[in-house]
């Protein structure tokens, strides 16, 4: 056995990255660790090093630049010089994504130069829509191109899903995680800027913002669950869109504002239950978001109901502490509950759990 055979395993599903780890350290003491793959056959790195940041920091280099570029030629050149600019970029990187997919070790820079290529998508859609005055009545034109990126316009709507469906495509011939995130992004992007669609209107409130933010975030995340019930032949693709449905839900939701000590409680248990979730799905996610959420709260009731109490601040360091507590717990006992989980949930609940949950804990 290889460490090549051990990420072909993870790769495949057969084994988590965890037990992929946790082998490799027991053949280790046992003197029998895994050698290394003769050159021709060597994988990606399994661990995200020094060369994986800079083919990551390179990318969105190169993603940034791109974009200030392209604008840049809109502004002297007009729409047409625009699109012509993102289609040959794209096709540039497209080819040359190609040719690394091909070689052994360089699946990732290639995989970040087909990402490169599918954001270049929205770049072409609004110089085509500039060039020919095609906006979506009656909200007209939004704009420079740099707005996309920092105010929402139901105008965009075309450029989000030209860029779902420009990284599905990618995605079909170049199965590449990353690509996943750009079209993540799109998703949350169309999240925020479906509102106008959805209630008919072209003024709209901030209500009704949140209100549509949730709604998606929790449908993306249905989505991802799903996925997750499906074995991937490679990569984690499902993990963009968790993180992008998380961010719709709980960002609409935490926005949003009430004089009810009651929904404000019920706000902190929906973040409780995220955490629980977490351990369930076995989605780390989750629990950064839920536990950002609990942390407001408890702000909030520092800030504005115990604020003239002495005692608040040193329960709520106890309750930090246990929370602490509870972690270094969870730690030690996490294969444990995972067995639990294996063997006491009913079966109804383990064929919701995700693959890589339900393998974990076997």
């Amino acid at each position: 056995m290889n460490r090549a055979d051990l990420e072909a395993a993870t790769t495949a599903g057969i084994i988590t990255r965890d037990q992929a780890e946790r082998l490799e350290t027991f053949l280790a003491a046992r003197g029998t660790a895994p050698a290394v793959a003769p050159s021709s056959t060597a994988a990606t790195p399994a661990k995200f090093d020094f060369s994986h940041l800079l083919w990551y920091a390179g990318a969105l280099i190169v993603i940034g630049a791109l974009t200030l570029f392209t604008t840049l030629a809109f502004e002297q050149a007009g729409g047409q010089a625009l699109t012509w600019t993102a289609i040959a970029y794209a096709f540039g990187f497209v080819l040359l994504g190609r040719a690394l997919w091909k070689r052994p070790g360089l699946r990732t820079p290639a995989g970040l130069l087909i990402a490169c290529a599918v954001a270049m998508a929205p770049l072409a859609i609004f110089g085509v829509q500039a060039a020919y005055d095609i906006w979506p009545m009656p909200f007209g034109d939004p704009g420079e191109y740099n707005d996309y990126f920092e105010w929402m316009n139901a105008s965009w709507l075309y450029m989000d899903l030209g860029t779902i469906v420009a990284g599905a495509i990618a995605l079909y011939f170049f199965p590449f995680p990353f690509i996943a995130a750009i079209m993540a992004t799109a998703l949350w992007f169309l999240s925020m800027d479906l509102t106008p669609w959805v209630f008919g209107v072209k003024d709209f409130t901030w209500e009704m913002r949140q209100e549509v933010s949730v709604w998606f975030g929790l449908v993306l995340c249905a989505v991802a669950w799903g996925l997750d019930l499906k074995r991937w032949s490679a990569g984690d693709f499902a993990f963009w869109l968790h993180l992008a449905g998380i961010m719709a839900f709980w960002g609409g939701l935490t926005s949003m504002d009430s004089d009810s000590e009651a929904a404000k409680l019920f706000y902190c248990l929906i973040n409780i239950a995220m955490v629980a979730l977490s351990v369930y799905l076995m989605r780390r996610a989750y629990a950064v978001f839920g536990a950002l959420g609990v942390s407001a709260y408890l702000g909030y009731l520092a800030e504005d109901v115990f604020q003239d109490s002495l005692l608040f601040p040193l329960a709520l360091s106890v309750i930090g502490l246990a929370v602490i507590g509870l972690g270094i717990w969870y730690f030690r006992k996490r294969q444990a509950i995972a067995h639990w989980m294996a063997s006491s949930l009913p079966g109804e609940l383990q064929r919701l759990r995700p693959v890589h949950a339900r393998e974990a804990s076997a």
